[in-house]
């Protein structure tokens, strides 16, 4: 399969950002889905189409045939934030819509992501279950937690992708970039920020106290964390979508604005804004690093052109052991 001729689908597509990353690879969308009236509202200004809704209302028959399955499958149930319900929350179940596509339509490989607390949550049986099923479906699935910070953005996101592909690859996860990203590039200039976006002298003033003995460099980020201890760093913890009104400040005195939240998460200069700031507050929150998913999709696109391995050696697929030594690669 060459770079510029493979066909992907776009599920649980949120603002577009898997979608952007594929494209940057070569790829051509032939399908998406995404049920929130926002993200599609900016989905359709940025890629001249409105997505399909609800995934559980979707006939796989209506899906069109494609190379690779791209899904950021609901993670609130899986995060810290979302209490960890897993499978008890109808939004932990998704992950059987993605099943049942792949079950139906047989792309010669997949990618999905996910919160890292996905492989420990429920001491790890709920993401043994989610790459055993994988596997018996037919899939090899490979699984790492990897961070944007390694990949050119500024933001400490810690996200587990697990790559699958129906024959037996020779595959590798990309590897960290040695410079670490500049924060600058990021941001805006204060001068030019709204007002709007700055915090009241009040939360200043008690950002100050609790972060006076630190080392405040220049650009950064101030978080302050569920105990109330403030964290400044030369990178921005990871965006969330249902974050406090001041959970980030910018250089302990103002909110990032809705294009740095973008940038922050690889978006280009010119996409489109097209909903309100808590929506793209939201929107961000809930999108993918772009840099991550396109090293990751290119290190797919490399495996999908090489002659599978053969013969197989070790255990089954299906077996824990694999399971655990293929999420090391």
């Amino acid at each position: 399969m060459k770079e510029t001729t493979f066909s992907f689908i776009d599920l649980f597509a949120g603002i577009g950002g898997m979608r952007l990353a594929f494209e940057r690879l070569g790829g051509h969308c032939v399908f998406s889905s995404e049920w929130d009236k926002h993200c599609q509202k900016t989905y359709a200004a940025n890629f001249g189409e409105v997505p399909a809704g609800d995934i559980t209302k979707i006939a796989s028959r209506d899906i069109p045939r494609h190379d690779i399955l791209l899904a950021g499958f609901p993670c609130q149930s899986f995060s810290i934030i979302g209490n960890g319900k897993g499978f008890a929350d109808t939004r932990g179940t998704m992950f059987f819509e993605i099943e049942r596509v792949l079950n139906d339509k047989r792309p010669s490989a997949f990618l999905l992501e996910n919160v890292k607390q996905l492989v420990s949550h429920d001491k790890g049986r709920t993401f043994r279950v989610i790459v055993s099923r994988l596997n018996k479906l037919g899939y090899y699935a490979h699984w790492k937690i990897l961070n944007a910070l390694d990949f050119g953005l500024p933001q400490k996101r810690e996200r587990i992708l697990i790559v699958g592909f129906r024959e037996n690859l020779q595959f590798s996860f990309p590897k960290q970039k040695k410079e670490k990203p500049s924060l600058r590039a990021f941001l805006e200039d204060h001068k030019k920020v709204d007002q709007k976006y700055f915090a009241s002298k009040n939360i200043v003033q008690k950002r100050l106290e609790k972060a006076k003995e630190k080392a405040k460099p220049t650009p950064s980020i101030w978080h302050e964390n569920k105990g109330g201890d403030i964290g400044i760093h030369e990178h921005s913890c990871a965006l969330r979508s249902n974050a406090s009104h001041n959970y980030l400040l910018v250089d302990g005195i103002r909110r990032l604005t809705p294009r740095e939240s973008l940038l922050l998460q690889g978006f280009p200069m010119n996409f489109k804004i097209v909903v309100s700031d808590a929506q793209i507050k939201k929107q961000t929150g809930n999108a993918v690093p772009i840099n991550m998913i396109h090293d990751v999709g290119r290190e797919m696109l490399k495996a999908l052109n090489r002659e599978p391995l053969s013969p197989i050696i070790g255990p089954k697929p299906e077996s824990q052991q694999t399971i655990l030594a293929m999420g090391e690669t």
